[in-house]
């Protein structure tokens, strides 16, 4: 009887394995992801162009003695813009490229090789200025790498734009393994996130008596919006804090729940929008939304696309009013 029941354990753990990685799932989360997130690596790597020499020049900011000081001399923190960045021509030249690259993959143009160069460019920015290094620059980079693995661009791109005009048959895109196991890992990236962000918090004496989040909306070095107004209402910070606190630590454990699912990502909306809007975080703050997307599931995506179509095709088909 233990030996059956065991294997009966094995066969269940086995089985539930297979099925969370290796279940093929509609790629529209991963296409919609790749969109809104492309966008935001692409704009991230445009705003360098605004002193793109004074940041990752030789002779900017950042030496390369003191980017492989800050780095530790890691073998692993790779980049190939030291090879030309003593060359503003060189430098501004691959910058262009590189933003051409990224523009690619963000409308999902020949997404299989412009997603492993997307991976390569994000990086290769990231280790050149550690000392600018930022929590958006992070997300960009988690999400190029899971992107990388393939199926971003089997959904609103312009591969499928041209797979489907070569082959009029096509109902849709086709359910993909590596679709199912980019957005699996994520989530499990992004429950590690808010699991150890919430498990630090628990080390601060003032998330335990709620004033937390009264110090971050007086930091007058990131406030983008006046909150002190909230120093009238003590409660309402003790409130705040303790149910942003709550919400960290609880995420990893309840947004697997299809029940508590949706509570749970609806709850990431005014966090991070208000980290965005009240404290100046605003590509942060809509990054971590971008990321949060991977939870919804592929269903809702293609509803709400199929509204929206319908409404497009009623607005053509009306007549004109005279």
């Amino acid at each position: 009887m233990i030996r059956e029941y065991l294997h009966e354990l094995y066969r269940g753990v086995v089985d539930g394995w297979n099925r969370f990685w290796f279940t093929p799932t509609d790629p529209a989360t991963l296409g919609v992801i790749r969109v809104l997130g492309g966008a935001m690596i692409f704009y991230t790597h445009l705003v360098w162009s605004i002193d793109l020499y004074g940041f990752m020049g030789a002779e900017g900011r950042f030496s390369q003695d003191l980017t492989s000081r800050m780095q530790g001399q890691s073998p692993f923190a790779w980049s190939y813009l030291p090879l030309i960045d003593d060359s503003p021509a060189l430098l501004w030249t691959a910058h262009i490229i590189a933003l051409v690259i990224l523009a690619m993959f963000m409308v999902g143009s020949y997404t299989r090789i412009t997603g492993v160069l997307t991976f390569i460019i994000t990086i290769s920015y990231v280790h050149r200025v550690p000392g600018a290094l930022f929590g958006l620059d992070q997300v960009n980079a988690m999400l190029a790498t899971y992107m990388m693995l393939g199926a971003a661009g089997e959904a609103y791109s312009v591969d499928y734009w041209l797979k489907r005009k070569r082959n009029v048959r096509m109902d849709g895109p086709r359910e993909s393994t590596v679709a199912n196991i980019s957005i699996r890992l994520i989530q499990i990236h992004m429950c590690i996130i808010y699991m150890f962000a919430g498990l630090s918090k628990l080390g601060g004496e003032t998330w335990w008596d709620g004033s937390a989040m009264w110090g971050a909306v007086a930091n007058s070095e990131y406030q983008s919006l006046d909150m002190t107004w909230l120093a009238a209402y003590p409660i309402l910070i003790n409130l705040l804090t303790q149910i942003s606190l709550a919400w960290e630590v609880s995420y990893v454990a309840l947004v697997w729940p299809r029940l508590t699912r949706p509570l749970v990502i609806f709850m990431a909306i005014p966090l991070h929008l208000g980290i965005a809007i009240c404290m100046g975080m605003i590509t942060f703050g809509l990054a971590m939304l971008i990321a949060n997307m991977a939870f919804i599931s592929p269903w809702i995506i293609r509803r709400v696309e199929m509204a929206i179509m319908e409404r497009l095709h009623r607005s053509t088909a009306e007549p004109a009013v005279a």
